[in-house]
């Protein structure tokens, strides 16, 4: 079956179906003998689920890959910048449990140098091996406006608007990179003998053929999974929380906008505190075995109270939310491809939903199917990178559960060890004496590295490994001298770094940034 892969069409729009006509557009060569065209089929009556977004660091490559400018996106989607994620009361629920997931690694080590140098000057992890927890303390930007655009002092992503970024998105593909766009309904799929899809039928527009169909339509899954068949695989099991209370309040023009996404741990799930220039996103995410409507709603307006005193709440809306962690069996069927919520989805913790979308998109680009009797190989190949990525999240996501030692019902069912994933489990057991390092995560193509699993172990209170009678390698400076340059980089990036504030206040009226110095 040759036949080339020229006709690429998204059916469903939000940030995953952009953000794929973007890509693929950007990347096409108009030169070669038949060029990419990209389509669009968008339901004009379908509003973009969001409710505040938070992205990982990929985002900043990715946006500069489709071509557009960091301060225009910074505007256009009332962004600001994130450095990682602070967890609140998720260890024992005390005043003082409290740690951070920065986006920056750790310094230059080996683990078990890390953690002796961790015990030797205590306090928490994160602080004691990376600067980037004190700059978040001081709500600092991670660069300054003479920077590139998408370089920084520290690594970083972004909180933004979903709406506006596909609103952004949208304008970017269809006014510079071609996209045809087409606000229709599909009522209808028509295949051929093998199963392939052939074309969608559109109410109003008729039949749009391609060759490579992109399911972005969403839980409905039109096309992987009303097409196809492809089943979710449930990971509920794992992952208890299944329903959200979302809400966005008003913020003061110059309140303090957070540098990470804070999520706070109450009785039978979490909230989430997103900050924008404008407002806070904040949901509570919760398990309806565990806690009733009401409880989440008691719950999310006592936070609010604590946090936004003098908010009206009955000038609030409120947007109830309900979800299933799960995600397909098979994510590359036949010639249908599923990206976003149509691939599946788990809780909001971390904030994997566009960062799967992104490398969903990578992987097509780097082994772009050129000829149709390729794709089955092509379709393996992502299929089992991606279920690996997935059950890799799973795990990392119920790390941030197990060693809790909270006392409420939800909390023990998540040391249940029938929840536990076996990989995790094992993974667990090693870890009693020795780090997470590199060699517990050897694909290539990890999400997650050992950093990320250190910080919230070692965050979470699970005790340091037993001592090993082998000493680390030698080589390179100590653990305390680089410990040390850190301390004194975290100063020096204080003093010259902008709050998010300042810098995004001056991006939008295009000021000059003076700040400061701020001491850590």
């Amino acid at each position: 079956m040759h036949k080339r892969v020229n006709r690429i069409v998204v059916v469903g729009g939000g940030t995953a179906g952009w953000l794929a006509a973007c890509r693929i557009a950007a990347a096409a060569d108009p030169a070669a003998p038949e060029p990419l065209s990209v389509t669009l089929i968008e339901s004009p009556d379908l509003p973009i689920i969001g409710v505040g977004e938070g992205t990982w660091p990929t985002i900043r490559g990715t946006l500069a890959k489709i071509g557009i400018d960091e301060a225009e996106f910074l505007d256009a989607t009332d962004a600001s910048f994130k450095q990682g994620s602070r967890f609140d009361g998720w260890r024992d629920g005390t005043a003082d449990d409290s740690y951070h997931h920065p986006f920056t690694a750790p310094v230059d080590a080996a683990p078990r140098d890390l953690i002796a140098h961790w015990q030797s000057v205590g306090g928490a992890f994160a602080d004691a091996v990376c600067a980037q927890p004190r700059l978040c303390a001081q709500h600092l930007a991670p660069r300054q406006r003479a920077m590139p655009g998408y370089a920084g002092a520290v690594n970083y992503a972004y909180h933004l608007d979903a709406v506006k970024l596909a609103d952004l998105l949208r304008r970017v593909a269809t006014e510079r990179l071609g996209v045809v766009h087409l606000r229709d309904h599909v009522v209808g799929v028509d295949a051929t003998d093998n199963g392939d899809i052939s074309a969608v039928r559109t109410r109003e527009s008729g039949k749009v053929e391609g060759d490579l169909f992109l399911d972005c339509t969403g839980h409905a899954a039109l096309l992987i999974g009303g097409h196809y068949g492809v089943p979710l695989i449930d990971r509920s099991g794992v992952l208890f929380n299944d329903r959200a209370l979302a809400v966005q309040v008003p913020v003061a023009s110059d309140s303090p906008i957070a540098a990470q996404t804070n999520a706070t741990a109450h009785a039978a799930g979490w909230i989430w505190d997103i900050g924008l220039p404008t407002r806070r996103g904040i949901g509570c995410v919760y398990s309806s075995s565990f806690a009733s409507d009401d409880d989440a709603e008691k719950t999310l307006r006592d936070y609010l109270t604590r946090t936004a005193p003098g908010v009206d709440h009955d000038a609030l809306s409120f947007r109830r939310l309900t979800f299933q962690s799960a995600h397909r069996e098979q994510f590359w069927r036949g010639n249908c491809l599923a990206l976003g919520l149509a691939a599946g989805f788990l809780e909001p913790l971390e904030a994997s939903a566009i960062v799967l979308a992104e490398l969903s998109i990578d992987a097509l680009l780097d082994g772009f199917p050129v000829d149709r009797a390729a794709m089955a190989l092509h379709a393996d190949r992502f299929n089992n990178l991606f279920r690996y990525r997935w059950d890799r999240i799973v795990d990392f996501l119920k790390l941030h559960y197990v060693p809790s030692v909270r006392s409420e019902p939800y909390w023990r069912a998540h040391r249940d060890p029938d929840t536990i994933p076996d990989r995790l489990r094992e993974l667990l057991e090693m870890w009693r004496t020795q780090p997470p390092s590199a060699a517990d995560f050897p694909h290539a193509d990890e999400i997650f590295p050992a950093a990320s699993y250190q910080y919230v172990l070692y965050g979470m209170g699970a005790p340091p490994p037993l001592a090993s009678a082998v000493r680390s390698p030698a080589g390179g400076e100590t653990v305390g001298d680089a410990a040390q340059k850190m301390a004194q980089r975290a100063r020096a990036l204080a003093a010259s770094l902008p709050t998010n504030r300042v810098y995004l206040d001056a991006l939008r009226r295009s000021e000059p940034l003076v700040q400061k110095a701020i001491h850590v």
